[in-house]
């Protein structure tokens, strides 16, 4: 297959002209500049749906990390665990225990005190006893602070 001078030369024009106009899209060209231009408004202030204080990385927390032990001093993989202010009968956050038993979740910062619990209903032990929630943990925050604690199940 023999191919004309004309024939090559615009294959290698095309070429050099997509290789130039992807050498003028840098990757510091991608979203984060045209991001930093969508954050302000046009009267200079930052957009408050992306800065909103509940999704905000840097507004202040208090952090509870805690492990849930079965009835042999094992951590335990899968359980449920409760967490709810004092004050309050419904627990606001949900979680579940990793496969080394532990658990953590962020919590507002400041005075409060918390209540955390394993729930178990209709979990069973190998010998087919039932799985008891243990006794729920009081936690007090100041503000922002982490606090280990520790579930221990009971047969």
């Amino acid at each position: 297959m023999t191919c004309s001078r004309p024939a090559i030369a615009r294959v290698v024009s095309r070429v050099s002209l997509m290789l130039l106009l992807l050498g003028l899209i840098s990757p510091g060209l991608s979203s984060q500049t045209f991001q930093a231009h969508d954050d302000k408004q046009d009267d200079g202030k930052q957009d408050d749906k992306k800065h909103d204080d509940k999704k905000d990385p840097r507004k202040s927390y208090a952090l509870i990390v805690g492990t849930v032990w079965g009835p042999d001093d094992r951590p335990v993989y899968g359980i449920k665990v409760k967490i709810r202010r004092a004050d309050q009968k419904k627990a606001k956050w949900e979680l579940y225990s990793n496969h080394t038993g532990e658990f953590a979740q962020r919590l507002p910062a400041g005075k409060a005190d918390y209540i955390v619990q394993a729930d178990t209903k209709g979990l069973k032990l190998l010998n087919g006893k039932r799985l008891g929630p243990g006794t729920e943990v009081t936690v007090h925050v100041e503000s922002e602070e982490r606090v280990d604690i520790g579930l221990h199940l009971k047969e």
